[in-house]
């Protein structure tokens, strides 16, 4: 069961803050439709759960009737959000942001309902500003408070520098509010002073006022910030089988936030897992409600039974799958990391790396693990391997 999508609930479940305030909010959206919008820079060509909070958020704004805008920065990620970063951004290409929006585009489009939302370019106006405008823009605000974020004043502290451009990216993020003139903004916490950038200038281009509203930041499978970087996200587009697993491994104090921020599950009945959790139930059994709800959402119902016999028969019960996806190999003896690289080829090299040390490869049949990247295996004969948890590869040797 889920819960009825109400004004309510939208400005409550799955979020962190709305600024200034959710009754100011609260009494806007009793009087009139809302013009809201979600901006991404399309820096990337994968969608992860961590992105599914915001995009829930705004696909409900759009099932309440309001004027709903997906914003792509084709302008602002020329620049590069330094939100986060010690290091600035490589700038993109314009046949790079277009590819990188066309594989975002069809994975958005499984939370998205995009007949109920309009997609907006800040390249549009962005580009259009002249010498005059840019300068009206920067009289806006001070170099002490663009540089007072947090990741700034971490680069002055260790003395790495902070370009021009960079600085630049709130106003021009900010902008985007004014060209649209737009009442709400969403977005992760981390972008609050992006969002706040353009709440100063909407009022001071605009006379307008615009509300904020922020969603929170949910942890990967290792307990850190969900991030590409880390190589601790869950991919929208992950396969069935991982993306069980996955969910299957993150820490049990997780499963009640992933349940609110992830799934419709009623509220009623999260809070009941709640409370069970902290009355010490064993969190495996809503663990796997959870891991079932979500490839369910992303996949099919077929699709999650089948992933949840996998996870109990391979992670469980430690058993060696019957159909094992097989590696033809040229090489007689290559590295456990060479290994990897061709049985996983969309993982990075440093994340392999860290699975094979931290002793999350083993060899199936003498049960033997292997912690050295560059250990050799002979491939004289078959070899299955086992990569993390779930992923099983039958090793052959070309003839």
């Amino acid at each position: 069961m889920s819960d009825t999508l109400t004004p309510s609930t939208v400005l409550t479940r799955g979020v962190a803050e709305i600024l200034p305030s959710r009754e100011s909010l609260a009494e806007l959206l009793t009087r009139k439709k809302i013009r809201v919008y979600l901006g991404i820079d399309p820096t990337g060509n994968q969608l992860t759960l961590g992105h599914s909070v915001v995009l829930r958020k705004l696909q409900q704004f759009a099932e309440l009737g309001h004027d709903v805008i997906l914003l792509i920065g084709n302008g602002t990620v020329r620049i590069g959000d330094p939100t986060g970063r010690d290091t600035t951004r490589p700038v993109l290409t314009d046949e790079v942001i277009a590819e990188n929006f066309k594989h975002w585009q069809a994975q958005a489009s499984k939370i998205l309902d995009f007949s109920q939302i309009t997609i907006k370019h800040n390249g549009d106006w962005l580009d259009k500003l002249t010498y005059t405008d840019i300068v009206k823009l920067l009289a806006q605000t001070t170099v002490q408070q663009l540089t007072e974020r947090d990741m700034f004043q971490a680069r002055i502290k260790k003395e790495l520098p902070i370009y021009g451009h960079e600085i630049l990216y709130p106003l021009l993020q900010g902008y985007d509010s004014v060209a649209m003139d737009v009442d709400l903004e969403i977005g992760g916490t981390d972008q609050t002073f992006n969002m706040m950038m353009g709440r100063q200038l909407q009022s001071t281009y605009n006379h307008h006022q615009k509300w904020v509203l922020t969603t929170p930041i949910i942890n990967g499978t290792d307990g850190r910030k969900m991030s590409k970087s880390f190589g601790n996200f869950i991919a929208l587009t992950e396969a069935p089988q991982d993306m069980y697993g996955k969910l299957m491994s993150i820490a049990d104090e997780m499963i009640v936030q992933y349940f609110t921020l992830l799934t419709d599950v009623a509220q009623a009945e999260i809070d009941e897992i709640n409370h069970q959790i902290n009355e010490h139930a064993n969190p495996m059994n809503f663990k796997k409600q959870l891991a079932f709800t979500i490839v369910e959402m992303y996949h099919s119902t077929e699709e999650a039974t089948k992933a949840q016999a996998f996870f109990e028969s391979t992670v469980q019960q430690k058993s060696v799958p019957e159909e094992i996806t097989a590696v033809t190999f040229t090489d007689k003896c290559p590295t456990i990391l060479d290994i990897l690289k061709q049985c996983l080829p969309d993982e990075s090299s440093s994340n392999l790396r860290r699975l094979i040390e931290q002793g999350g490869v083993e060899l199936v049949e003498s049960n033997t693990k292997i912690t050295d990247p560059y250990q050799t295996i002979e491939l004289s004969s078959p070899q299955t391997i086992r990569a993390g948890k779930r992923r099983f590869f039958k090793l052959i040797l070309a003839v």
